[in-house]
């Protein structure tokens, strides 16, 4: 014990001796002229390690302090903090120097990292994926499963299983993209409805779907035709379903997705896998009903084509057309698109014009 406290009370009297002989003038000329000759942040870091830092030699000289007099401590206490405030300026002034002026490894051009930065554009969803997005969680929503088939398609489930003749007039060349293939024979889909068929082969009733994809046809395009485009396709199966589920359904999905009630009327109409069918229009959102190029000045909008599933479609797909019965629907997804958004161009979707697509 005797020995413990003799050799305290030496190593007290060296760090004593120690502080006596530090002198802070002599530190701060060293430490500026680290600071002003560091080349880079990392130098100017280890700069900072060095006086600042945990066990840095502010932190030393502050911990020796206690072994003083309170009279020198004092003295020596302002002269330490005096340096320390000296030290923090001279870090940020040399810090904000080598910030504002890097250097670019690869080029050696400097970098002036005080000019604010280029704004990055940032990319966006198309509006017909957008528009497609939430059709599909709309229907999602009322119990509709999401499908989808080839886009190169078979003569059997584009034509002959949905009851088109081969004399129809949707086999002309000037209305289908043929591929050079023999057997089988293979088109671009003119529409949506193969997906039907191939659907009910692998399901059993009762089932509802939509087909929401890209269908292709060999025609003159306008304001409101295109030779690609998106179709929406619609089946409902089951025992007892009739024209007036169709008319409930559609009806829901159009408020929900134009946010408002939409006035539609049916038309009787004609296709091969129908029976009966029938056209859908609603009144036209660009002009409200007061007619526009759009609308061909009459107010109106075809916007689908619809009936109950012929029974020959049913068997070809596996089915009782005695005990199933339904509904199919196409409608063309860019149609619906154009009526939100209030577009009164179809070419404009895949015309790749910045301007366009920025606004969505």
């Amino acid at each position: 014990m005797i020995l413990g406290k003799k050799f305290g009370k030496i190593k007290q009297n060296k760090q004593k001796k120690d502080m006596e002989k530090i002198d802070l003038e002599r530190l701060k000329e060293l430490a500026h002229s680290e600071i002003s000759q560091s080349k880079n942040l990392k130098e100017l870091d280890q700069v900072f390690k060095r006086y600042l830092g945990k066990n840095g030699q502010v932190s030393l000289i502050l911990k020796d302090l206690k072994t003083v007099s309170p009279k020198e401590k004092a003295k020596l206490g302002k002269e330490i903090n005096e340096f320390k405030s000296f030290l923090e300026v001279e870090f940020v002034r040399k810090g904000g120097e080598l910030r504002s002026s890097l250097v670019d490894e690869e080029t050696g051009q400097w970098i002036d990292t005080s000019v604010p930065g280029k704004k990055v554009n940032l990319g966006h969803l198309h509006p017909l994926t957008q528009a497609k997005r939430e059709i599909m969680m709309i229907f999602q929503g009322m119990g509709f499963n999401v499908a989808k088939g080839p886009e190169a398609e078979t003569e059997w489930y584009n034509f002959d299983a949905l009851n088109i003749p081969a004399d129809h007039p949707a086999r002309d060349m000037w209305d289908t993209f043929w591929l050079k293939s023999e057997k089988p024979r293979l088109l671009l889909r003119t529409h949506t409805s193969p997906v039907q068929v191939r659907y009910m082969e692998k399901n059993q009733p009762p089932l509802k779907i939509i087909v929401p994809d890209k269908i292709f046809r060999h025609e003159a395009t306008d304001a409101t035709h295109e030779a690609q485009f998106y179709q929406l396709e619609g089946l409902m199966i089951g025992e007892d379903i009739s024209v007036a589920n169709f008319k409930a359904i559609l009806q829901e999905f159009l408020r929900r997705f134009f946010g408002k009630e939409i006035l539609i009327r049916l038309r009787p109409s004609f296709f091969p896998f129908t029976e009966p069918s029938f056209e859908m229009d609603i009144g036209c959102a660009l002009c409200d009903g007061k007619g526009c190029l759009v609308c061909k000045e009459s107010g109106w909008i075809e916007l689908m084509g619809a009936g109950m599933v012929h029974p020959k479609v049913l068997e070809n797909a596996g089915l009782d057309s005695r005990k199933w019965q339904g509904f199919a629907f196409g409608v063309g997804l860019d149609r619906l698109t154009m009526m939100k958004y209030k577009i009164n161009e179809i070419r404009l979707f895949h015309s790749g014009d910045l301007r366009f697509l920025q606004q969505f």
